[in-house]
């Protein structure tokens, strides 16, 4: 198993460019068994999930080639309509093979999924949404058991927004007959470039990015090429590392505009953020100030930021509130960062940082993908050595990240534990 030792305290400087997006390039991949042929993706990220999405496609029948940061896709031959346990238990995007399989199929069998440990994230939005537009459904012996005659058009309306949900149901729908409506529909950018290679494959969607997707369902799907947009969770971590080490660092391939609630709190906490000719320069020449946020649905505080800003807000100058609202178990990061001299104080779903002059290097453990990105940040603006462990969630997440951050002058290396 490997670990991420890191002597902190360095400047980042330099440039670095932002891979593409894991969170749009998950359900792209399983788009393609809804266009049989060879689908040609570009701007895939190197990492885990995508490793894993490959396996879980291979298994029901595609060839998958992947060259540099092209992915063919050939999903001509997908006749298998069962994901096991195996394949699904590492990673939750693996269900939304269930749907395309059934829209393509008529039946689908699909375990139940898995991920990292951070709140229950059930499924029964989707399953809902799948019984609207016409599918029985039956859970046996851990598994989804789906078939349908023939899928058709339905208005769904979600109790609260969620991104698989809507990706989910709007691939189902994209297949079915007549009109679908998802209201209270996720708005993230990744649901819009979902969207939009379904729509290069001949699916009529309209609305995607706002919380009503309307989808007329079309007979027939066809095989694209298509580029992944740029993931703007990477981006972000980033932006925060060029913050907490006092850095100047600019950013190329990413979208400014994805991370607007991001964007608004850095310029708060007293960081310096220009963008010009589609790079975007972070600059923190002085201690920065401390904020609060609150994490929300999109366009809201993204949650898969909080991690990463809290250790920001470990060394900023006053104390700062984080409120978590997405999920019930996202402050494991919490006691690790401690670990770093950091003064922390958890209460419900709320955390109170009092930021410190320094943090000082310390072993720590990661417990999921974004509490692993926190540590290296904490550890890159720490003085000392740290030691990070169980980076595997990392690497579920990161394409090389201790690559990028060692060409912008940290200290950072990867070793065997």
């Amino acid at each position: 198993m490997d670990k991420l030792v890191i002597n902190g305290g360095k400047k980042l400087s330099g440039e670095v460019t932002v891979s593409g997006s894991k969170n749009a390039a998950l359900p792209i991949f399983v788009s393609t068994i809804l266009a049989p042929g060879l689908n040609t993706i570009g701007n895939v990220p190197f990492l885990r999930d995508i490793n894993t999405t490959i396996k879980v496609l291979e298994s029901l029948g595609a060839a998958v080639e992947g060259n540099g940061h092209v992915v063919k896709i050939d999903t001509a031959n997908v006749n298998s309509v069962e994901a096991t346990y195996d394949l699904v238990k590492t990673m939750r995007a693996s269900v939304l093979v269930l749907g395309p399989l059934l829209a393509r199929h008529g039946r689908a069998r699909v375990s139940l999924p898995g991920g990292c440990a951070i709140g229950a994230r059930p499924i029964d939005q989707h399953l809902m949404g799948l019984k609207a537009l016409g599918a029985d459904i039956h859970l046996t012996h851990g598994y989804v058991e789906a078939k349908a005659r023939k899928l058709h058009g339905a208005r769904i309306n979600f109790d609260m927004p969620t991104v698989g949900g809507t990706e989910h149901l709007m691939m189902t729908a994209a297949l079915a007959t007549g009109e679908t409506i998802i209201e209270n529909a996720a708005r993230e950018p990744e649901i819009v470039d979902l969207a939009n290679i379904l729509n290069k494959m001949g699916a009529r969607i309209e609305g995607a990015g706002t919380d009503t997707i309307r989808i007329e369902g079309v007979k027939e799907m066809s095989p694209v090429c298509y580029e992944v947009m740029p993931d703007r969770i990477e981006a972000g971590t980033f932006m925060i590392a060029a913050a907490i080490t006092g850095g100047d660092v600019k950013l190329r391939n990413m979208k400014p505009e994805h991370l607007d609630a991001l964007v608004f709190k850095l310029l708060d906490a007293g960081v310096e953020i220009t963008n010009k000719d589609s790079v975007l320069r972070v600059r923190c020449p002085r201690r920065p100030t401390a904020v609060n946020i609150k994490t929300r649905p999109y366009p809201g505080f993204p949650t898969d930021m909080q991690a990463q800003f809290m250790a920001l807000m470990c060394v900023a100058d006053g104390a700062s509130v984080i409120t978590e609202n997405i999920f019930e178990n996202r402050f494991m990061h919490v006691s690790e960062l401690m670990r770093f001299g950091a003064d922390i104080t958890v209460e419900g779903n709320s955390a109170t940082i009092k930021g410190v002059k320094k943090l000082s290097g310390a072993p720590v453990m990661a417990t999921d993908l974004r509490a692993s990105a926190s540590l290296i940040l904490a550890g890159l603006a720490a003085d000392a050595t740290t030691e990070v462990s169980r980076i595997y969630h990392l690497d579920r997440g990161y394409e090389s990240i201790e690559k990028k951050l060692a060409a912008l002058g940290a200290d950072i290396q990867r070793v065997k534990e």
